[in-house]
């Protein structure tokens, strides 16, 4: 049999190791809250960054919307502006 002294030790040593696990396991813990919160930081830089490029990609559309729109009705008064020389044209034989 084993003496008191000796599973009072046994207790101890027990007792030790467990306090230097749950020491590591604080560590470890902090460690993890400041990366979580690190990250936590990138994710908002990353969605602010986002929502800009979102609205330069909607401010975009809208340009080349009205851009393609100003193309249109250049080509069409060049158009028109060529029936109107055309008709004129016309008239002044009419007229001989």
């Amino acid at each position: 049999m084993t003496s008191v002294a000796d599973q009072l030790d046994k207790v101890i040593q027990k007792t030790a190791r467990i306090i230097e696990l749950c020491n590591a396991l604080q560590e470890e813990n902090d460690l993890l809250k400041l990366e979580n919160q690190s990250l936590k930081v990138a994710l908002d830089t990353f969605k602010g960054k986002h929502s800009e490029l979102e609205e330069k990609l909607r401010v975009t559309k809208i340009a080349k919307s009205i851009e393609g729109t100003s193309e249109k009705s250049l080509d069409i008064k060049q158009k028109i502006n060529d029936f109107v020389r055309e008709i004129d044209k016309n008239i002044a034989l009419l007229k001989k």
